[in-house]
């Protein structure tokens, strides 16, 4: 951990090993493993005259090869690769290795027949994928906005100074603004649950040729179509050598979108804190600073600013570049897509980051009450709106006089301009009965 170059691995190490399962060099070569024995299995079932159909007993035996995959198992893949220099070859051979040992050697060329490494990347990445947001980040993300959903409920009546342009704004709530976020979020969370997972499968240009020649009679597409949907995917019909990843894309630009919202969020949150709208419970034993003693700095949305921020430059790379290959190939995919699982992690690092900072806030109730009586030139918009309703000449024009540029208006001077106006007595009391506390529309429903 200490020798680790990224702190996705070193110094926030626990904080992401829940995707080291998908994203880690183990996690993909036992993927592979998968991919294999799978394909192999299939090839069994399909009935082709010179590979019969396999006992159940068999079948189990050879799942059991990526269902207890060790450390050791990946570290004998890794010993064949140095003597292959090809990754996916040292995992066919690793296979034809374990069907040895299950008195299958006679059926061992049969492994990775007909395909190319591709064949069993492009199913492999988007499996781990599929994965890791069923089982890890959804849920995170999930859990984020079910936060602020509930603050956003415990504060929807809680009156606060809207600022726009950063100057004061016709009032809102606490609760709306946060309910701002939770619905922008939630939102982002069911689209990427939604999209689909797709692979490649098809052989060196993706028309199946070596299939084709060797059995033309079996419908290799419809044996692709099922073999990746009883994994979990869908099979992209047309490809070239690879996936062309713009379903990879998609995601990425979701990922993006979902990360923006919620870099939104820490910058709003912080702001928040330095008004002090929002104060910090401390926890005993922290520092805030190594020289300030008094400090109780935002630490954890400034900590999950910057790792939203790492995962968006990432996630757009991938999205831009996976997309693209010179005709039918180049290994550009390939290096870029061992890097996959870093965005996710600095998505997860920031989440952890964003909970933990949220679990923090504490209202500032006499703070958000001292800004909101001092500022009752919010009310102009109110007072101006029922002018207008009221048929009075320039309404808009006359609290601009008024407020605009003005230091302070108080109530006191709000009261006076209405007692003033030529409306009717009850006109004068409705307009009275406006405050910066209650002109705050639908803000608590």
């Amino acid at each position: 951990m200490l020798h680790a170059i990224s702190p996705v691995d070193g110094r926030y190490a626990s904080k992401t090993t829940t995707l080291s399962p998908y994203f880690s060099e183990y996690g993909l070569i036992r993927k592979r493993v998968l991919g294999e024995v799978e394909y192999f299995i299939a090839l069994c079932a399909s009935g082709l005259p010179q590979l019969p159909a396999l006992e159940e007993s068999i079948v189990a035996s050879l799942r059991n090869i990526y269902t207890n995959f060790s450390d050791e198992d990946a570290l004998r893949i890794k010993e064949i690769e140095a003597v292959t220099n090809h990754d996916v070859k040292a995992v066919e051979y690793f296979v034809k290795e374990k069907m040895d040992a299950l008195d299958l050697g006679d059926k061992k060329e049969w492994v990775h027949f007909a395909l190319t490494s591709q064949d069993i990347n492009n199913t492999s990445v988007p499996l781990l994928i599929k994965d890791s947001l069923d089982n890890v980040i959804i849920g995170e993300l999930q859990s984020v906005c079910d936060v602020i959903s509930t603050m956003a409920e415990e504060w929807k009546e809680i009156p606060m100074l809207a600022h726009t342009h950063g100057q004061p704004a016709t009032p809102t709530s606490v609760g709306k603004e946060l309910r701002v976020f939770s619905e922008r979020l939630q939102h982002q969370i069911n689209t990427i649950s939604s999209l689909g997972h797709y692979g490649k499968f098809g052989g060196a240009t993706g028309n199946f040729n070596a299939h084709v020649v060797a059995f033309p009679k079996i419908n290799w597409e419809e044996f692709g179509n099922t073999l990746l949907s009883d994994l979990g995917i869908k099979r992209i019909q047309t490809t070239t050598q690879i996936d062309h990843y713009d379903h990879v894309a998609e995601l990425m630009h979701g990922m993006i979108r979902t990360s923006t919202i919620l870099i939104d969020l820490c910058r709003d949150i912080w702001t928040y804190i330095s008004m002090e709208y929002f104060t910090q419970r401390t926890i005993a034993g922290e520092v805030g600073s190594s020289t300030m003693p008094h400090k109780v700095n935002p630490i954890d949305f400034e900590n999950a600013e910057g790792n939203l921020g790492m995962a968006v430059a990432i996630f757009d790379h991938l999205a831009n570049k996976l997309p693209i290959s010179r005709l039918q190939r180049d290994l550009t995919d390939s290096t870029v897509l061992r890097n996959i699982g870093v965005p996710f992690a600095h998505v997860l690092i920031a989440l952890k980051s964003l909970s933990r900072g949220m679990s923090k806030l504490q209202l500032n109730e006499e703070k958000l009450k001292a800004d909101l009586e001092k500022n009752w030139m919010v009310v102009a918009e109110a007072i101006q709106t029922i002018l207008r309703r009221e048929g009075v000449a320039q309404p808009y024009e006359l609290l601009k006089s008024l407020t605009r540029g003005k230091e302070r208006v108080t109530q006191d001077v709000m009261n006076k301009f209405i007692d003033e106006l030529e409306v009717a007595d009850p006109i004068k009391v409705e307009l009275k009965l406006i405050t910066p506390f209650n002109y705050i529309g639908y803000a608590k429903n």
